[in-house]
């Protein structure tokens, strides 16, 4: 591994501040397709945003705690468990939009609206507006959706946490 990218991935600033960063453009972009562009999320989408907040909480808790190398150590791993699994569930999603299989996630379909008015009100209300099976948005370019985007930029982050707990495995073992 280079001596630059083992600096990268060995630093606690510039991996909490990328991943603070990185979940903040995240969540803006998912709100701008909301309202600027009127994509109405699924149960999945909003699902797969948990991560992205847990990953800004964990990165000031790092900033926070960089001193630390157990804390330091145990907040990389967690982001990197963290991401792995929104890569699944972006993952996941990709299957029910291309219909690999059917949703097993409540509120993956468009609701039965009942059959008296009060009661198709309360089912309205309450529903999601998403269906986790149609596709909101595809790049015209590649043909690829928000979730199977996600899926690359999540597992991607993941891999990164991942390599970086490793390099700090392999430095603390070197300076034994």
């Amino acid at each position: 591994m280079g001596s630059c990218l083992k600096k990268l991935l060995t630093c606690p600033v510039t991996m909490f501040g990328g991943v603070i960063l990185i979940s903040l453009i995240a969540l803006a972009a998912a709100l701008y397709s909301e309202v600027a562009l009127g994509l109405e999320p699924c149960i999945l989408c909003i699902y797969q945003r948990i991560p992205f907040v847990l990953g800004i909480f964990f990165g000031i808790a790092g900033l926070i705690l960089r001193n630390k190398p157990q804390a330091v150590f145990a907040l990389l791993s967690f982001i990197g468990i963290t991401f792995l699994v929104n890569s699944g569930i972006a993952l996941y999603h990709t299957g029910v939009e291309q219909k690999w299989w059917a949703s097993a996630v409540e509120g993956c379909s468009v609701p039965n609206f009942g059959e008296t008015p009060q009661s198709m009100l309360e089912n309205i209300l309450s529903a999601p507006t998403g269906n986790c099976a149609e596709i909101p948005w595809q790049d015209p370019i590649l043909g690829l959706s928000m979730a199977n985007y996600n899926v690359i930029l999540c597992l991607g982050i993941a891999v990164v946490f991942f390599a970086s707990v490793i390099a700090r495995i392999n430095t603390a073992k070197q300076s034994m």
